[in-house]
């Protein structure tokens, strides 16, 4: 992870949780069915006695730390391991029901479900607030993580009756805490009721997973109309969705893939998702994943199909990368790891989930790829701006738009290419970004450098490994005034 230029991770839910709740013989292998907010996952510890889990959570979050790695865990105040009226009846619903969960109005006996869970924690109450903030204190003061992302955080904006609040307390709490003062805060904008709150989630210290960034790539490199003007919005750092003048780019967590949905390989590899063995008869997952499998379902030995997956799944860091804001990768997702188009593998505790590590070597190229962009990223000061790019300050503008022809971006529903500039406003880095998600190659203008300047080529996706990457010593020089970038292909150029 050091090697690969990772500077946080997230970690799914570490809480105890029910592995059985999934249908038999399959487990919950994800860990979204909390039972104890305050106790490490004992199933996670190699330990057998009772402080195991506890001493082995503390030396890996320690190890972590001295790697340089920040730790993030993902908590889930949204719902319980409980259920629905049917149970199973564990721990709040005997002390005391009506507290801890949301209940339908017109029947208390029923519970309300905005999680998709079968219940809903009242987040909002006074005594759920308590333990909610005991509990993330803890974890913080005693276990030493940096921060939170919070699974469905809309559930949380909700009142004690389930209606959406302009100002949910137990969310102002959070913000205002002195003991969480410093700590990462991260919230899924969203419920499973509908629910959608990105660009709108409260507080001045919460990113949020930016899932219109997601699906705009996604729609963008599957070239679909109508994508330049959302496109352009997302990379620099999506200001329609984030207007106030004084928002950070580095607020919109930037990501194509997570562990819910396809992998990266599987996104351009099937069309449909293959969850029959989740035992749901294929119901289950989402159907909206803009993915193409690039003329192929599935598994293929076509050379040229191949090719273009690859590419593609370059083009997807690409963008990812030196779009503004905060970018988050899957595990896996840059040694091509696969789920055989399964994108909700909640209980798949198998080969379909597990790490295979033959992939490092069998898929060096890529890795080396996604590892020398990571690398050039974070040494451009570019990419770690306080505030959205703005399109003139002083002489130089930030970002100046391009077509194939300079100064004439195209921005028509049938446009499949984005070209821009990107300059620092101290002069120290200038960068010429192409994407072209066109089925057929195209020719782009380049602008004239000053005297003694040139182009230098750090990526062109298009190119086989290791000429798809080259760092800042070693880039090759543009000589031309113009450079053609293949079709379904990307290219970042440096001045220098």
């Amino acid at each position: 992870l050091k090697e690969l230029g990772v500077t946080a991770v997230e970690l799914l839910p570490i809480h105890q949780f029910d592995r059985l709740d999934a249908l038999p013989p399959l487990v919950n292998y994800w860990g979204y069915s909390t039972i104890a907010f305050f106790a490490p996952h004992r199933n996670y510890s190699s330990r057998r006695d009772p402080l195991g889990p506890v001493d082995e959570f503390r030396d890996m979050v320690k190890a972590f730390h001295q790697a340089g790695i920040e730790v993030i865990l993902d908590v889930v105040f949204n719902h319980t391991a409980e259920g629905d009226h049917k149970g199973p009846t564990i721990s709040f619903r005997g002390l005391e029901n009506e507290v801890y969960y949301i209940l339908e109005e017109e029947n208390k006996a029923e519970y309300s479900n905005y999680s998709g869970c079968g219940n809903t924690v009242k987040a909002n109450h006074e005594i759920v607030g308590s333990l909610i903030i005991d509990c993330l204190r803890y974890w913080v003061t005693e276990m030493h993580v940096d921060g939170f992302r919070f699974d469905l955080a809309s559930v949380m904006s909700r009142s004690k009756t389930g209606y959406p609040l302009d100002d949910p307390p137990i969310l102002w709490v959070i913000e205002a805490d002195p003991v969480l003062a410093g700590t990462k805060l991260i919230a899924e904008a969203w419920d499973a009721a509908g629910l959608y709150q990105v660009g709108s989630f409260v507080g001045d210290r919460f990113t949020e997973w930016n899932g219109q960034f997601r699906d705009d790539v996604r729609r963008f490199l599957k070239s679909d109309l109508g994508m330049i003007p959302k496109l352009a919005a997302r990379m620099m750092g999506s200001p329609d969705i984030y207007p106030q003048p004084d928002r950070e780019p580095n607020r919109s967590i930037n990501f194509i893939t997570c562990h819910d949905g396809f992998t990266l390989n599987d996104l351009v590899s099937y069309n449909k998702k293959y969850n029959k063995a989740n035992g749901e008869n294929n119901r289950d997952g989402a159907n909206d994943n803009f993915s193409w499998n690039c003329g192929t379902e599935g598994l293929t030995d076509n050379p040229d199909i191949e090719a273009l997956r690859l590419r593609q799944i370059k083009n997807f860091f690409t963008v990812l990368l030196v779009s503004q804001g905060t970018p988050m990768l899957l595990m896996g997702d840059e040694v091509r790891r696969s789920q055989l188009g399964n994108n909700n593998a909640y209980c798949q505790d198998n080969e379909l989930s597990w790490f295979d590590w033959s992939l490092v070597e069998k898929n060096s190229g890529l890795l080396r790829f996604v590892k020398g962009l990571i690398h050039f990223m974070q040494a451009r000061d570019i990419f770690r701006e306080e505030s959205i790019l703005a399109k003139t300050v002083g002489i130089e503008p930030y970002i100046i738009w391009h077509g194939v022809r300079l100064r004439e971006p195209d921005w028509a529903d049938e446009s499949h290419t984005l070209a821009f500039e990107l300059l620092h406003p101290e002069g120290k880095e200038h960068l010429y970004i192409i994407l072209n998600a066109y089925w057929e190659p195209l020719t782009f203008d380049l602008r004239e450098l000053r005297h003694k300047e040139h182009w230098h080529r750090i990526v062109d996706t298009a190119l086989p490994a290791p000429d798809d990457f080259s760092d800042r010593e070693t880039a090759p020089i543009i000589k031309n005034s113009h450079y053609r970038v293949e079709a379904r292909s990307s290219v970042v150029l440096m001045a220098n």
